[in-house]
């Protein structure tokens, strides 16, 4: 029995380290894996500039491996410290975790993989719980409420754009010809569509009077409609704000349930209030 108790509380113990930012130990861990994940992007970085890597490529060889295995034993140690293994394995986390460890393991294995440890990067997304900044991303559920809501206006912009460029650029081909670069008309909606976006590649560029007065109106349409996509986004997003009841007062904090990962619990929160088991 004592055997089973102490083997519990050090996968509890582990599992506060781990997946906790607001305890010491949990904040230090944190700390500890960003800083080794910009380490690891760093030298994939290196290795990919060849005067650097021909004259120490064995030494970031090496160095990336260790972090390699490192990042293994941290991810078995996730498995091994929640109750569903599985649960954390296929979340959010659990898959970024897994794809920033198998690349190294994977270029031995095919040849031209290895780059893509770089993958490691969405790693730095773990920085949300170190800062605390998980409480803020309820900003961007509303953002992303406000793009669903206003698709459809936003959809029938674009169409209404890709008719004008169609239009515009048919109208350029008959004005400017072949001699001037607009060969086709696909190739006249393409140019339209670049001046339109203000992108402005100059590949091409309208030589008659008649052309570069339009060419200038359709400059000006494109700052203008710029702004329309905007302004429908943003206005579906205070539309999302005003009805948004939540109590910006609670606190909540990092500490992960023990049985179903579930974060964002209230500081004084007792239980998960997602499965309701007890918090430690």
């Amino acid at each position: 029995m004592s055997n089973k108790k102490l083997n519990k509380n050090w996968k509890t113990k582990l599992h506060e380290i781990i997946y906790e930012a607001d305890t010491p130990s949990g904040k230090l861990f944190d700390v500890i894996l960003l800083i080794v994940i910009i380490a690891s992007i760093i030298l994939v970085m290196l290795e990919s500039v060849r005067t650097i890597d021909s004259k120490y490529h064995n030494l970031l060889n090496i160095l990336e491996w260790i972090i390699t295995i490192l990042f293994s034993l941290e991810y078995l140690a996730r498995i091994i410290t929640v109750k569903k293994p599985l649960k954390y394995i296929t979340s959010f986390y659990g898959i970024i975790d897994l794809l920033s460890t198998i690349p190294k393991y994977v270029s031995l294995l095919i040849a031209g993989t290895h780059a893509l440890v770089a993958l490691r990067a969405l790693r730095l997304l773990r920085v949300f719980r170190i800062l605390k900044l998980a409480r803020y991303l309820g900003a961007s559920n509303n953002l992303v409420k406000a793009l669903k809501a206003s698709r459809a206006k936003i959809a029938v912009f674009l169409f209404a754009v890709v008719i004008i460029s169609i239009i515009l650029g048919t109208i350029m081909y008959l004005v400017e010809g072949e001699e001037n670069g607009f060969s086709n008309i696909p190739k006249s909606v393409y140019w339209c569509i670049v001046t339109l976006t203000t992108v402005g590649y100059g590949d091409i560029a309208p030589q008659t009077p008649l052309g570069q007065l339009i060419a200038s109106m359709v400059m000006i349409l494109g700052y203008g409609i710029i702004a329309v996509p905007t302004g429908i986004v943003s206005a579906e997003y205070t539309m999302q704000r005003k009805s948004e009841d939540d109590d910006d007062s609670v606190d909540l904090n990092s500490q992960s349930c023990l049985n179903c990962s579930t974060t964002n619990h209230k500081d004084d929160a007792k239980c998960c209030h997602q499965c309701g088991h007890q918090l430690h």
